[in-house]
């Protein structure tokens, strides 16, 4: 049976902007949307257009997407069922597939709570160090931070050389995969000393490593008052869902996105022709030879997703709150983890990984025109090993 691989084998092709513009559909009107597509033999430029133009209102789970593969024609379409996922991650599966069992009592969800803190604290807590291989896809909308030198005119109310509108549409902008290193299930964040800077690359992105785990559950359960929402299945289980929320004067969340146009080095230039020797003009001279990080410590609110039986986290979302002045508008992180068989043992570590975020890439520019961009990550792992192992030893 064919099926949507690790590997996103899909070029770096266009697609329109998520905005709230975009139909908003169910799931299984997805799937009826796909079938009529395929039945008149549509082509994938013609799905992949389709595709554009929708929103989910429920999550697009991994065995949905898989049993959509014979509906999806080719490398355009695909590449747009990967953004739907991302988009879409952070959202309840359709109704349909949620178990139908009876909310438990209060005592049993403190028991199932009590039993979450105390597999992180004594499991993940204690994980060994180990090393990955992370694939991570970047997709985007909008368009690139200011990164060149120019003058805009008094001319037409559109013509900026400094507004870099390179597509409103959503596309993958690229992909790399990297050996990583975690310890303590902490993922170890790599020395980006030598590295050219995001910002004037094109790219704005978080840099700080993600909250850990234990943190999260520390947080939720003694700050956050989880509550209960739902039961859901995940990978075969009938797993526990519980919400909390998390004051921003109570929490370690901390948010670092590199970079933004300082508009410290930004000026204004006047000038005029001497007499009697024709026209003037005037503008904004833009030369953004320095950029900043965006920096703050928040709070937020999420999901926690047990395993009643045995406490074993097997999901969090997080939802980072901003003011609505900040240069980041939301954050939106959800972890996925499942066991995986480390030096004769079966491990829960960290198997993928959704970044969902929007953030306004020129800052707090006056010169350059006030536009937000929409990114989806995702990063997956496989190939897990003890730190220092050697490949005879996997």
């Amino acid at each position: 049976m064919k099926h949507f691989g690790w590997v996103l084998v899909i070029c770096l092709a266009t697609a329109p902007a998520w905005s709230a513009g975009n139909r908003k559909i169910s799931v299984q009107e997805l799937k009826d949307l796909l079938t009529s597509l395929h039945a008149a033999n549509k082509t994938d430029d013609e799905v992949a257009l389709q595709l554009k133009q929708i929103e989910l209102t429920e999550e697009l789970t991994p065995a949905t997407m898989n049993s959509l593969v014979d509906s999806v024609p080719g490398k355009f379409s695909t590449e747009q069922i990967y953004i739907l996922e991302a988009r879409s991650s952070m959202l309840a599966p359709p109704a349909a597939d949620l178990p139908s069992a009876a909310a438990p009592d209060a005592a049993a969800q403190q028991a199932m709570l009590a039993k979450a803190s105390e597999y992180v604290s004594k499991s993940y807590a204690q994980l060994p160090s180990l090393t990955a291989t992370k694939m991570t896809a970047r997709f985007q909308d909008g368009v690139e931070a200011i990164h060149n030198t120019g003058m805009k005119q008094t001319m037409s109310g559109n013509d900026d050389p400094i507004w870099a509108q390179t597509s409103l549409y959503t596309r993958l902008m690229n992909t790399r995969t990297d050996t990583i290193e975690s310890a303590n299930g902490v993922e170890k964040i790599a020395n980006t000393k030598d590295k050219v800077q995001w910002g004037p690359n094109g790219v704005v992105a978080s840099v700080a490593p993600l909250v850990p785990l234990s943190t999260i559950l520390q947080e939720a359960t003694s700050n956050g008052s989880p509550k209960w929402l739902r039961w859901e299945n995940i990978n075969g289980n009938q797993i526990a869902v519980f919400s909390f929320t998390v004051d921003k004067k109570k929490t370690h969340y901390a948010v670092n996105y590199c970079c933004f146009p300082d508009t410290d080095t930004a000026g204004v230039i006047n000038y005029s022709k001497s007499a009697g020797g024709g026209s003037s003009a005037k503008g904004n001279l833009q030369s953004v030879s320095e950029w900043k990080n965006f920096k703050a410590t928040v709070g937020y609110h999420g999901e926690l997703f047990v395993d009643p039986s045995s406490g074993t986290v097997v999901r969090t979302i997080t939802e980072a709150e901003f003011k609505p002045s900040d240069f980041v508008h939301y954050e939106d992180i959800r972890t996925d983890y499942a066991p995986m068989p480390i030096g004769g043992k079966n491990l829960v570590v960290p198997v993928r990984t959704f970044i969902v975020s929007e953030i306004v890439p020129n800052g707090d520019s006056f010169a350059a025109h006030y536009s937000v961009r929409h990114q989806e990550v995702t990063e997956d792992y496989k190939d897990y090993q003890a730190a220092g192992a050697t490949t005879a030893q996997k």
